[in-house]
């Protein structure tokens, strides 16, 4: 070691100059001392332990013309090349390692810079213990401290010496501090190729190294060969392993003593030689060496080259020539992975290269990402699961990740998070899920159905969204209930009983005008105009089917007309209105919005708990400046009982409890729909806000390089459509499911069913029931009403058959043609005329009879013997009766009196009726319903 009493031994014995390789502190006392001896004094600085040097104070000090010390080593100009590189790097926030041996005052100039830059820098020492200076921070940092502390080590520069350096890098690799997305920079002008290959290999992430370079000429045969002086070759050959251990001291020694040679050689040839300087250090009183500042001149003059490259001295006695080489790495996991020149930096031309990672650009081969997903569809869904092999995954979330990985060429591992959960904040800080996965560096990328929230967004990054997101709300179909009445669904009720109560007051009243004024009846005319047959004429021409009563009356034909024109219209109306119930479906569930979901409370809804929809949810819910009032109503259900009873796990589960119970589900729209038009039985549909107000994004750690990569290509698909490809792969506009109708509806076109008409062919059948009922009844009553005996002092019931064969008799027996009626004849009951006789002379009689317009009352006496036979001729050949059957009972036609009893009439006078025969053409009228009489 070196001290000032071997220094003033040297000069007592006589030297030219004074050659040292020490630290700063030794060098400024040793400096002093060849200042006041004029001894030229060549100082090589020597860095204490292999750390980077630091500026020593002598340098900046040297004002004075007699200043005998030459700086051997070029300044130090570790700042200004980090300054440049961090720039050219875009770093804004990272850390400065440095071991204990290195002096921090020599980067003072370069915090400075930095703070001027706005960049925020930290500052840590490494203790020649490292592995107890981790634990000690594990023991004593919070998690979520220890987290932002991985953050901070994304990004380093290690000021310590490659033997620090190395144990420093395994133990944070060993301890999972950083990953391989960190980049750390480490600076040192004494870095061996042994050390740069020893660094890569215990590192990860990316690394990049700043050391010296001394530049070798092209000629390999002029290395070893300096102005006719060889070098040995152990020392100037690159790949010899001597020589890659050679400390950089030990060669800018080596050219200060060829320096020195070469000089004084020179003086040697010029006869300039001054004897040697033998001085005593002690003495008060001894005189510098008169010789000193000539060979100092001579020496500054000189130059020489050797290992250092070229060695020279400026006016201030400063070397100029120094080269930096900066190599670097890419990103990866692979150890051992390739170095490469980055660029060169020297004082006079700066930088010259560029540090931008091409590879990681335009691809990153050879990087591998790990990924960490929650399964959600169509996002992500596994697509093979073969047992003893990796799963595989699909999905529009993989289908992206898939088109950034063919474009930048990295390969991938997927895994599912733990918990199956995105993510959000726990008690302490601590984030879980998908989020607590990337925050604990355990994976590189982040992907799902990820949306970009604040919160997220302060731990880790997020690349530009890939697609809008918005909040909707899944809910199922109301089922199709089966009316068997649809057929009186275009009418209320209310209408249906003021058409029924109509039909009744209209038959009513036209009863009552043909009371009031009866109309004239045709001769032989079977209907009447009781209250039965009006009712039964409204009905029928309501029902458009026509009446039998024909109403001559002004006053009954006004009544008719003005019904005929309403039921017209009433019929008009049902049938369109029938059509349009019968092929449209009115939606009959109520909720169409968001705020339709918020102001009910019979159908209870809620969400996945903790995710970003509940966390949205609760936000606005309990921000007092929102003015909305659909959140917080929202918010009362959701979290009803703690948010226990109408939360759910996993979003899968909030989708089985809509389709198989009663329930709606806030979730994703994307999600919704997919799962809606993918839906078997179509039983889903979706509401909700479609105004997007965030977006699905791509999470990696915080400060992740890959960020800004991702969002340039995500950007570039957008533009080029291809993301709007991959969109209808899993949303098809042809969907066959209808999202936006609240019941299940019909194709177009489609036959009505059997559904639709029940309720006709039930009021048929009913109709067909009663009409047997009263048919049994009526039967019933028939044969009850004909088994009755009638008493002896009852008129006895005249059978007229009986009747019929008793008059043709006393016609046959009475020849006269122009025979009278006897005024003590009898009354006949009305009798059927449906067997006319065949001749036509007969039937223009009996009409010529009718024209009379005489309506003849019968009535029968109560002991009846005979038969007059007053008969006249002419009444004989215009009344020969045949058999006659009854035509409504195929019996014996039985008239009975109003009062229960028989007609009973005393003998009626009567004038005579003269016929005469007219011959006419026998037509047949015997069979035409419309002929008939009564007598």
């Amino acid at each position: 070691p070196w001290s000032f009493e071997s220094s003033c031994e040297l000069m007592n014995r006589g030297i030219l100059a004074l050659v040292s390789s020490i630290g700063c502190m030794s060098a400024g006392s040793l400096q002093s001392l060849a200042d006041a001896m004029h001894i030229p004094h060549l100082f090589i600085q020597r860095a204490t332990a292999g750390t980077p040097r630091s500026s020593c104070p002598l340098i900046t000090t040297r004002t004075r013309q007699d200043d005998y010390t030459l700086f051997v080593r070029p300044p130090v100009y570790l700042n200004d090349v980090i300054l440049q590189v961090v720039s050219e790097y875009s770093w804004q926030k990272f850390i400065i390692f440095y071991d204990q041996e290195y002096d921090i005052r020599g980067i003072q100039d370069f915090l400075d810079k930095t703070s001027q830059q706005g960049m925020d820098v930290s500052l840590q020492k490494v203790e020649s213990n490292i592995n107890m200076m981790i634990t000690s921070m594990f023991r004593t940092m919070r998690v979520e401290e220890l987290h932002r502390y991985r953050d901070t080590l994304r990004r380093a520069v290690l000021f310590m010496s490659p033997a620090t350096a190395k144990a420093f890098i395994t133990e944070v690799v060993e301890t999972n501090l950083v990953a391989f997305d960190c980049h750390w920079i480490i600076i040192n002008e004494e870095i061996s190729d042994q050390d740069v290959q020893e660094l890569v290999m215990k590192s990860i992430g990316r690394l990049t190294l700043i050391r010296q370079t001394f530049p070798l000429p092209q000629n390999t045969s002029q290395r070893c060969v300096k102005h006719n002086h060889r070098i040995n070759t152990s020392l100037c050959d690159p790949k010899d392993p001597k020589a890659q251990t050679l400390e950089i001291t030990n060669r800018y020694i080596y050219d200060t003593v060829l320096l020195l040679a070469n000089t004084f050689h020179r003086k040697l040839e010029d006869r300039k030689w001054h004897s040697m300087a033998s001085l005593t250090c002690i003495r008060k009183n001894s005189k510098p060496w008169q010789g000193g500042r000539p060979m100092l001149d001579n020496v500054k003059k000189s130059g020489v080259s050797g290992l250092t490259g070229f060695l020279e001295f400026t006016d201030n006695g400063t070397n100029p020539n120094i080269y930096f080489e900066i190599l670097g790495t890419n990103y990866g996991e692979d150890r051992g992975r390739g170095v490469i020149k980055l660029a060169t930096w020297d004082p006079v031309h700066g930088l010259n290269g560029t540090l931008t990672d091409r590879k990681l650009e335009n691809n990153m081969r050879g990087v591998v990402l790990r990924v960490v997903t929650v399964l959600e569809e169509p996002f992500v869904m596994v697509s093979e699961n073969v047992l003893g092999k990796p799963k595989k995954y699909q999905g529009y979330s993989i289908d992206v990740l898939d088109a950034l990985s063919n474009y930048l060429g990295f390969k991938y591992e997927i895994y599912v998070a733990p918990d199956h959960k995105y993510g959000s904040q726990q008690a302490g800080g601590v984030w879980n899920g998908l989020i607590g996965e990337l925050v604990a560096k355990r994976a590189d990328m982040g992907l799902s159905a990820l949306t970009i929230t604040p919160e997220r967004e302060s731990v880790v990054d997020f690349t530009t969204r890939y697609m809008d997101y918005s909040v909707g709300v899944l809910l199922r179909k109301a089922e199709r209930t089966v009316d068997m009445f649809a057929c009186l669904a275009p009418f209320d009720l209310s209408l249906w009983a003021c058409i029924a109560g109509t039909v009744l007051l209209v038959g009513i009243l036209v009863y009552l005008l043909n009371w009031l004024n009866p109309p004239r009846l045709p001769m032989g005319s079977v209907s009447s105009t009781t209250l039965y047959n009006s009712m039964w004429f409204v009905y029928g021409s309501f029902v458009q089917q026509g009446g039998e009563v024909p109403y001559t009356t002004l006053a009954t034909r006004m009544m008719m007309g003005v019904w005929w024109l309403f039921a017209l219209i009433v019929l008009s109306s049902y049938t369109a209105n029938l059509a349009a119930f019968l092929t449209i479906s009115r939606i009959e569930n109520s909720i169409q919005s968001l705020q339709d979901l918020s102001k009910q409370t019979e159908l209870p809804y809620g969400t996945v708990l903790d995710s970003a929809v509940y966390e949205q949810v609760r936000s606005k819910a309990m921000n007092p400046f929102e003015r909305d009032p659909m959140y917080s109503q929202m918010w009362r259900m959701i979290n009803r009982t703690g948010g226990a009873d109408n939360n759910v796990e996993e979003s899968k589960e909030g989708i089985r409890k809509v389709k198989y119970g009663h329930f709606a589900f806030v979730w994703d729209v994307a999600v919704l729909e997919y799962v809606g038009i993918n839906d078997e039985d179509c039983s889903f549909y979706t509401v909700g806000n479609k105004a997007p107000d965030r977006g699905y994004g791509i999470a990696l750690q915080h400060g992740s390089p890959y960020r800004d990569i991702f969002s340039q290509r995500i950007l570039e698909l957008q533009q080029n459509g291809d993301m709007d490809i991959l969109k209808l792969k899993w949303w098809p506009r042809d969907s066959p499911c209808d999202l936006y109708s609240a019941v299940h509806t019909k194709h177009r076109g489609s036959a009505l069913d059997i559904h639709s008409f029940a309720g006709v062919f039930c009021v048929l059948a009913a109709g067909v029931v009663l009409s047997c009922l009263i048919a049994m009844v009526e039967t019933w009553w028939t044969r009850r009403k004909g088994s009755r005996v009638p008493s002896k002092e009852d008129d006895k019931e005249i059978d007229l058959e009986h009747l019929h064969r008793r008059v043709n008799s006393l016609c046959t027996e009475d020849d006269s043609p122009h025979k009278q009626f006897s005024t003590s004849s009898i009354d006949l009951t009305p009798l059927d005329m449906d067997s006319m006789p065949a001749n036509r002379q007969a039937l223009e009689q009996i009409s010529d009879f009718r024209n009379t317009h005489i309506t003849t009352t019968t009535f029968i006496p109560e002991q009846i013997q005979t038969l007059s036979r007053s008969l006249s001729a002419k009444a004989q050949q215009g009344f020969a009766f045949g058999p006659v059957q009854d035509h409504r009972t195929g019996g014996p036609f039985r008239q009975r009196a109003p009062n229960g009893g028989f007609f009973r009439s005393p003998i009626k006078t009567m004038s005579s009726i003269p016929y005469q025969p007219t011959p006419q053409p026998n037509f047949g009228y015997g069979n035409d319903p419309d002929r008939g009489t009564s007598i």
